[in-house]
């Protein structure tokens, strides 16, 4: 998997017509900044409003995932979100000038190509995964519906349906690694029952529907009639069935599409749970209500593990910058190089890591029976931070200075001692002008915060 978050290269748009709502929609994938998520933009409604991919903002689960917010509402977002996660990406804004993205062929297979075609761009910032801590259940007694998330160092899914059906029967499907999903899952399209379609038609449901983008199982036999009546509603002058099979003699792709597609929406509704995932995903008879239900679930232990605008280290992830490379930015020197890692930079946000230590040099002297880290130096280490927030706006860092030239509302909340390990973060309150840079900084030790001010720094060129 990935360590570092990654967005698109360039804008690209796809169009076609929506599935549920027949409508024809252009949508474009721009790229986004680190931590912006995945959110859709109905760029044809007045003011633009923006909708976060979260799985609090559902809103509807017949037959697709649909999500609104600020009366903005988005239709079957599961086949695009699928795509971002089976490529990787965290970080993207999708316009759309229409309710609902365009269904294609009824997989992710197009949109993973027009997103290879933007190129992955990787960004200064660690992937914040959220690793399963404990095994987490859902179950539904009444649709048979069993979903479980397992602990694994990896992304894993298995889905498992059974259709009580000749033609489909049980089938499974999986994939052991997240980058088999553009080659395994990623082209297998739709589907639905023979029964199903005129109650989903009667719902003014697929309106986009046509048997080049969503496969039709015939699990019974039709006479003449029928066929005739789902010509017209296809507006085909023919369609054709053998005794049991797929509406058109339409081949399959895999001879378990329909299980691999179930997969395909697992992926992406999961998605909404807001971070790359972790773990090992098992799923018996899945659906998109039980998967958002699901997605619920896992959201809310996501959100026990602590607060999103707290710096998220993982040391076994390796950083953006390291003690090297900040020794190239930064003029300081042992014992006054106070910062060990870059693990998040962008053009407003830094964040970064200390190690403390009981042999740094000074804690000979400063209480040495009983050794805590002076407030002045956690302050500095703080500085430096920002001050690889501040050298990074110019070409050439080695070339300038950073002085500061205020401290205000500093604050020490909690003694830091050794063995702890701080975590820094530095946000631009406002743009740098005239090479002034007013910053507010946190310190934290886990989720605790041991110390904040608001910093102000001027950057200087070296003179020759």
């Amino acid at each position: 998997m990935k360590v570092k978050q990654h967005t698109i290269g360039k804008q690209v748009t796809i169009s076609g017509v929506g599935l549920h709502t027949g409508v024809d929609a252009n949508m474009t994938f721009l790229p986004a900044p680190p931590n912006h998520g995945y959110k859709f933009q109905r760029i044809d409604m007045e003011g633009a409003p923006i909708v976060d991919a979260d799985v609090d903002n559902v809103v509807d689960v017949s037959r697709g995932t649909t999500i609104e917010q600020s009366g903005a509402r988005v239709n079957t977002v599961e086949h695009v979100l699928a795509a971002l996660v089976g490529l990787e990406i965290d970080n993207v804004l999708i316009q759309l000038d229409g309710p609902e993205p365009p269904i294609m062929d009824g997989s992710s297979i197009q949109f993973i190509n027009i997103l290879e075609e933007a190129g992955l761009k990787e960004q200064n910032a660690l992937r914040r995964f959220f690793e399963v801590p404990e095994s987490i259940h859902y179950r539904d007694s009444a649709r048979e519906v069993e979903m479980a998330a397992l602990p694994l160092d990896d992304y894993r899914v298995t889905v498992m349906v059974d259709y009580n059906s000749p033609v489909l029967g049980s089938q499974h499907a999986s994939i052991t690694d997240i980058s088999q999903f553009k080659s395994e899952i990623a082209s297998c399209r739709t589907f639905c029952f023979l029964h199903e379609l005129e109650m989903l038609y009667k719902q003014n449901l697929i309106q986009g529907g046509d048997l080049n983008n969503a496969i039709v199982v015939v699990d019974r036999v039709v006479t003449d009639e029928e066929l005739d009546g789902l010509a017209k509603m296809f507006n085909k002058p023919k369609v054709e069935v053998r005794k049991e099979g797929i509406l058109n003699n339409v081949e399959l792709r895999y001879k378990n599409e329909p299980a691999r597609h179930k997969l395909l929406d697992v992926v992406g509704d999961l998605a909404l749970v807001g971070r790359p995932l972790k773990g090992q995903i098992l799923a018996a008879r899945p659906g998109h209500a039980a998967n958002v239900a699901f997605a619920k679930k896992l959201k809310r232990a996501m959100e026990k593990v602590g607060p999103s605008h707290i710096p998220h280290y993982d040391p076994k992830l390796p950083p953006v910058l390291d003690i090297n490379q900040i020794g190239n930015i930064l003029p300081h020197r042992y014992p006054f190089q106070l910062l060990d890692k870059i693990i998040y930079l962008d053009e407003t946000v830094v964040a970064g890591v200390k190690n403390v230590t009981i042999n740094e040099p000074f804690f000979m002297g400063h209480f040495p029976n009983n050794p805590v880290m002076p407030g002045v130096l956690q302050v500095e280490a703080m500085a430096q931070t920002g001050g690889i927030l501040v050298l990074s706006t110019v070409d050439d860092p080695e070339n300038y200075w950073t002085y500061f030239l205020g401290i205000e509302s500093c604050k020490f909340r909690k003694m830091v001692l050794p063995g702890d390990t701080l975590v820094f973060k530095c946000e631009l309150l406002s743009p740098i002008r005239r090479g002034i840079a007013k910053m507010k900084g946190e310190a934290y030790v886990g989720n605790t915060l041991v110390c904040e001010a608001v910093m102000t720094a001027s950057i200087v060129r070296k003179e020759a």
